[in-house]
């Protein structure tokens, strides 16, 4: 049936659009008629044709990285921060970090042995390998052990007793690594001074040296023989490795694959730059502190480190050269000071921000 609008319902050739008929001069050609039907799928091609247009427009728009949310560029490094950042023991327990780790979309957490709580001389293989199952069971890696007890008892100290206590509790670090299937520990290896402590007699620096490799080579044999690595810290604060060279050199010195460099960002960002430190160390790093420090400051203690993105660390630069020198390994954010109040809020914005400096927001 034709349309009950046709031009052929009107004399002399009219024709219909819409609902009102328009009259032709003789002679005139015939116009294709238009009619309501038409018209409604015309509307609706030419709206379809013009959201899709539209649409892609928008998308590509929402593809473009944007330089202002977080880095155009998205860099293969995993995810990790510091169990510091968690009010652990006091208001936490060693589940509920965990778990808040992973719930804030961390890859990994770095835990931390001590002389009292769940890593500890107290605990053993045992204890380990539960905590292991537990943070299986959770989903969340165990990025690497760290620890404060190199400061009390200093590898390389005058007190031949707290040389010792040194030696045996890193012996202990690294057994507790073994036993939880984490290959990276932290290491201390010495400090001609420890300004925050008073005391530590200082120490000179060739003996410093000196103790402090004499340390280590033994710690490595004991590291190969359990299959862990150890990384070795730059504190700048100690005087002691006060520059990538002498790093290089220090962990050149023991001609092993388990023992590695452990860079801090934070640590020598006084008076220097730590994507200069990446590029002069290279595959030596084998694991890292993303530590965030203000040049601002005039407090040079641990209060001049910041929540991440509250400081004056080039993160793109560091990142660049952490890419150059093919870093895939986990970036930890260490920070000493949980939040007092709704700790929590500390965990996710560090998520937030590790996802931006790694671009995974854009």
């Amino acid at each position: 049936m034709k349309d009950s609008l046709s031009s052929e319902h009107w004399p002399n050739g009219s024709h219909v659009i819409g609902s009102q008929p328009s009259v032709l001069p003789p002679g005139h050609p015939p116009l294709v008629d238009l009619t309501r039907r038409n018209a409604i799928k015309a509307v609706l091609a030419s709206a379809g044709a013009a959201a899709f247009g539209s649409g892609a427009r928008a998308e590509t728009t929402e593809r473009r990285p944007d330089p202002r949310k977080g880095s155009p560029k998205r860099y293969a490094m995993k995810k990790s921060i510091n169990q510091w950042a968690f009010p652990y023991p006091e208001r936490m327990n060693l589940k509920e970090c965990l778990q808040l780790a992973k719930d804030a979309g961390f890859d990994g957490i770095e835990l931390n042995y001590d002389l009292e709580n769940d890593l500890s001389p107290k605990s053993g293989t045992k204890d380990y390998h539960s905590i292991r199952r537990l943070a299986d069971k959770i989903g969340i890696r165990i990025s690497g052990l760290c620890s404060f007890l190199f400061w009390p008892y200093p590898l390389t100290s005058n007190d031949p007793d707290k040389r010792a206590k040194g030696m045996e509790l890193a012996g202990k670090i690294a057994e507790a690594a073994h036993d939880l299937g984490v290959e990276n520990v932290l290491l201390v290896p010495g400090a001609v001074d420890i300004p925050w402590r008073d005391d530590y007699e200082p120490v000179p620096n060739d003996v410093c040296d000196r103790r402090a490799k004499e340390a280590v080579r033994k710690l490595a044999r004991q590291a190969e023989r359990l299959k862990v690595c150890l990384n070795i810290e730059n504190i700048f604060f100690s005087g002691y490795l006060m520059t990538p060279m002498e790093m290089n050199d220090f962990v050149d010195s023991f001609r092993s694959e388990h023992v590695k460099i452990h860079f801090d960002t934070g640590n020598i960002s006084i008076f220097q730059h730590p994507e200069h430190w990446v590029r002069l160390m290279g595959k030596r790093i084998k694991n890292i502190h993303f530590k965030e420090f203000s040049k601002k400051s005039t407090d040079h203690s641990l209060e001049t480190f910041r929540p991440l993105l509250d400081g004056t660390t080039n993160w793109p630069a560091v990142t660049e050269e952490l890419d150059k020198i093919g870093y895939r390994g986990y970036v930890t954010f260490e920070y000493f000071h949980p939040y007092p109040h709704y700790p929590e809020a500390l965990i996710y914005q560090t998520s937030d921000s590790l996802d931006r400096i790694l671009g995974r927001i854009s």
